[in-house]
């Protein structure tokens, strides 16, 4: 079992186990090396954040409290662990094998505490990310079965951007992470993708505006009054395609960053808005308002976002599971 390899490998102490030469290369001797862990520590999260300030912020540090703990490290194994890449730190060959073995370590520090929390009886905590373009409707049904645990879980819930979420993905601040899409292959974390499900699109309306438009769906929303998404949006960049090729110009009445905000303009008359017709009864029957249509030419997809390729935690697989079962079941 790879955690009982690992302890083994480190029985006898991290600071106690020599390095090869095929490891850390060109360094001389290093029988006596011994590794500082709260170096190492600093470094694995400054690799993990992708910078110096991201980790200072992360470890409630200085930069140049960081830096100075780096430079410690690096003359400690006797080699650079870090290069210059622009105004980008980039891992040597050196940094990135230490960091292979730091980000093994680590993980399984956190595996062991949750695993000492579960047998003295502690309530387990999962720590989610829920990414501000999520509606917050869905992602109450995706956490619900959370809720119904036994032993009970006890939920952590952050609402912010993606990418600020998967900063704190990365050092396992967070258990998953909440999105309506996949993480972007260019950023520099760590992470795996599973698919939740996907939803066509329906559309809302206040009772009065819903009147007047729901008979002939959707040329009925031509220069009618909209709430949309903020731009930059997956949402939103899918209703613009949909609304052109439908020759479509809707009245913009605003933009939301926050869903939630949208659907109470919306409940208000405000203009009409979307949400994933996964949760339809649920907007129904929150807001007071009714549908005056639907598409299946636009599609949103939910993912749970890991920084592990298998999901281990038992709650993050209940989710998963009925979200594909039920949620998103055709």
């Amino acid at each position: 079992m790879r955690t009982t390899t690992m302890l083994q490998r480190y029985r006898g102490g991290f600071g106690k186990r020599t390095p090869t030469r095929s490891q850390l290369s060109g360094q001389g001797r290093m029988n006596n090396l011994k590794i500082n862990l709260k170096h190492l520590r600093y470094f694995w999260t400054v690799a993990s954040s992708g910078s110096i300030t991201q980790a200072a912020d992360i470890l409630c540090l200085t930069p140049q409290t960081i830096s100075g703990q780096l430079r410690e490290l690096e003359q400690q194994i006797g080699t650079k662990l870090f290069r210059k890449e622009g105004r980008n730190l980039a891992l040597t060959d050196t940094g990135q094998t230490v960091f292979a073995y730091a980000e093994e370590m680590f993980s399984i520090g956190l595996e062991l505490q949750d695993l000492l929390a579960g047998r003295q009886g502690t309530t387990q905590s999962l720590r989610v990310g829920v990414a501000m373009v999520v509606p917050k409707l869905l992602a109450y049904r995706v956490l619900e079965p959370v809720l119904q645990l036994k032993p009970p879980v006890q939920l952590q819930c952050h609402e912010a951007p993606l990418v600020d979420l998967l900063s704190e993905l990365s050092v396992h601040k967070l258990d998953m992470v909440i999105a309506d899409s996949p993480i972007n292959p260019t950023l520099n974390v760590k992470a795996y993708n599973h698919l939740l499900g996907e939803s066509s699109i329906s559309f809302f309306a206040a009772p009065a505006l819903a009147a007047d438009l729901s008979s002939d769906f959707p040329q009925s929303l031509h220069t009618s009054p909209m709430l949309m998404p903020s731009n930059g949006s997956n949402l939103r960049r899918e209703l613009d395609g949909w609304l052109d090729r439908q020759g479509l110009q809707p009245t913009l009445i605003a933009e939301f960053d926050d869903r939630a905000l949208m659907k109470a303009f919306g409940e208000r008359g405000a203009g009409v808005f979307s949400s994933p017709t996964a949760v339809e009864q649920d907007v129904l029957d929150k807001y007071g308002v009714e549908v005056i249509g639907r598409t299946d030419q636009v599609i949103e997809r939910f993912y749970v976002i890991s920084a592990e390729r298998r999901i281990k935690h038992p709650a993050v697989s209940v989710i998963t599971e009925t979200a594909r079962n039920n949620l998103f079941s055709p």
